[in-house]
């Protein structure tokens, strides 16, 4: 009854006992934090980019707008603009990420030879 007793007691203190991070872990969140904004960037531009390429596909084809030549010249040219969006997204992406990844290098570098030593 007493170590049954004692195992509890061990387990309602552990939840209250200062929590100390691991190196593992902190170097997962530093990762996280120089993957992200470059993620968030290429999510959004990429959303962005092909709401507008839609708009321009259906002006161009006549869904919205009235359907005259100056509507689907005036179409194309806002769908290619989407295109053009992305297919540098990508670019974009990579840009930010080997920014943020020389910004954060030695960092990352230096924490993680002291967990494989």
């Amino acid at each position: 009854m007493k170590n049954l007793d004692k195992v509890y007691a061990e387990k309602i203190a552990e939840q209250y006992a200062p929590k100390t991070e691991s190196k593992v872990v902190a170097l997962k969140k530093l990762d996280r934090k120089v993957k992200r904004p470059a993620e968030i960037f290429a999510y959004t531009f990429g959303t962005i980019a092909a709401l507008i390429l839609g708009v321009g596909m259906c002006l161009a084809m006549g869904v919205i707008g009235s359907g005259d030549l100056l509507m689907i010249i005036i179409g194309s040219v806002i769908g290619i603009i989407g295109i053009l969006g992305a297919s540098f997204n990508y670019q974009f992406y990579k840009k930010i990420l080997d920014s943020r990844k020389q910004q954060y290098a030695s960092d990352i570098i230096s924490l993680a030879n002291s967990i494989t030593e």
